[in-house]
């Protein structure tokens, strides 16, 4: 059976601004997305007609640099300068 890839379960401390998104850390990166999607469902984010499009709110767009829309492959790399 493979191992798992310690650098996803390796806690990380979590910025202020996502930490407003997904709870206080630390917290292992897959946990984080994990978290973000529930957030993302919870309140409707993900756009209707292309569902790789999440469209930001006021938490999620100081998360994402200010960016009204991101996909979800620019969404990992934009909440990676958030993790520590």
């Amino acid at each position: 059976m493979p191992k798992a890839n310690s650098a996803f379960m390796k806690p990380m401390t979590i910025s202020p601004e996502l930490a407003a998104v997904v709870g206080k850390g630390p917290m292992a990166r897959a946990e984080v997305v994990k978290q973000l999607w529930v957030y993302i469902k919870k309140n409707d984010l993900q756009d209707p007609t292309n569902k790789r499009n999440i469209n930001a709110d006021e938490n999620l767009k100081k998360v994402f640099g200010g960016k009204k829309t991101v996909n979800m492959f620019e969404m990992t790399k934009l909440v990676s300068a958030h993790l520590s």
